[in-house]
């Protein structure tokens, strides 16, 4: 049994270090280097050490794990709130170790050097989407002052190509010219966004987890490594109604007097994953509309009543459960149309 608790205010260079009994006496405060630190923590007896999940805390709390430590993640959010008066590092490494206490605290899983990996590439793509877009609707915006109006996405390159390249268009010469040099970037982009994309696919063939979730319709290679890199182990959720939640795929309450009243979804979780889910629930949602699911499915129910953006959440959050009960579970997909007709 640890019989200490230090909490451990993260930075570049210098760390602060709040160390207390389990019952909150303080035993020291102290201000340590990157090399001081490790140095330090070597020479402890294990004790538990509670950071906040913020840059590079998935990586100390792995090293201090082999170090004998046992290592808990605190959202920043969740220490904020217990900050006395004025902020500095050594409030805040206290407020770290008062969160930590707290009986009711919940805590951020430690991430592996893999889910990490994973995360980086999946980032990185992403990155390079957002760099392609932003170079389409800069050429968007120079066709537009020579009155040429371009729809949005990248589906409409071509028909720019032709524009620029089209003899009775009036453009100015330097105007093709920085036409033609933001298609090259563009085509460079894509090149390097097929890549990668490439190389997630390879991944999530070898990937047992990533295997079992592709069975699920709506679900891909991208969705499914997401949720191998971002989310902790389902084990950590009480049931699939809390993993949704904690996608943000819930709705805001404000509810008082007993009397209940909910918004929009609360987006208060794990941005990456929720966003591909509504992808995902929104290609199933448009693909009902040319091949209409079984009669008095849940889809056809709500299909007939509800708008399709709105049932599009509601099936991302039904999916995001089924995430949950799969990986449990250990289990593939199973249809329940078919289920109910074996």
């Amino acid at each position: 049994m640890k019989d200490t608790l230090i909490g451990v205010d993260l930075a570049k260079n210098v760390f602060q270090l709040h160390g207390t009994s389990m019952t909150g006496d303080v035993k020291y405060r102290r201000k340590l280097s990157r090399t001081q630190f490790f140095r330090f923590m070597s020479e402890q007896p294990p004790a538990l050490v509670v950071m906040e999940a913020c840059g590079s805390a998935h990586y100390w709390a792995r090293e201090l794990v082999k170090l004998g430590h046992a290592v808990k993640l605190v959202a920043p959010q969740y220490v904020r709130p217990f900050v006395k008066r004025q902020k500095n590092d050594a409030a805040d490494a206290e407020a770290i170790v008062i969160a930590a206490r707290q009986p009711e605290m919940r805590f951020v899983e430690p991430k592996t050097a893999d889910q990490q990996a994973r995360a980086v590439l999946f980032r990185a793509r992403e990155r390079i989407v957002h760099q392609r877009t932003e170079l389409v609707n800069a050429l968007r915006a120079v066709l537009y002052e020579y009155g040429q109006v371009i729809p949005q996405g990248i589906g409409h390159v071509k028909r720019v190509e032709a524009i620029v390249e089209n003899a009775e268009i009036d453009l100015p010469e330097l105007v093709q010219e920085e036409c033609r040099d933001l298609l090259a970037q563009i085509s460079e982009k894509t090149v390097r966004i097929e890549e990668k994309t490439k190389k997630l696919a390879n991944l999530s063939r070898h990937s047992e987890t990533a295997r079992r979730l592709q069975t699920m319709p709506g679900v891909g290679p991208l969705i499914a490594l997401a949720v191998e890199a971002f989310a902790p182990a389902m084990e950590s959720f009480r049931c699939g109604r809390d993993f949704a939640a904690w996608l943000g795929l819930v709705p805001r309450q404000f509810s008082s007097g007993g009397k209940e009243r909910l918004g929009r979804v609360s987006k208060a979780g794990q941005a990456d994953i929720r966003r591909l889910l509504i992808l995902g629930a929104m290609a199933r949602v448009s693909w009902a509309s040319r091949k209409p699911p079984a009669q008095g499915s849940w889809l056809s129910r709500m299909l007939a009543k509800k708008p399709r953006m709105l049932v599009a959440i509601a099936l991302a959050n039904k999916m995001a459960r089924k995430i949950w009960a799969m990986l449990t579970k250990h289990e593939d997909y199973r249809d329940p149309a078919l289920v109910v007709a074996v």
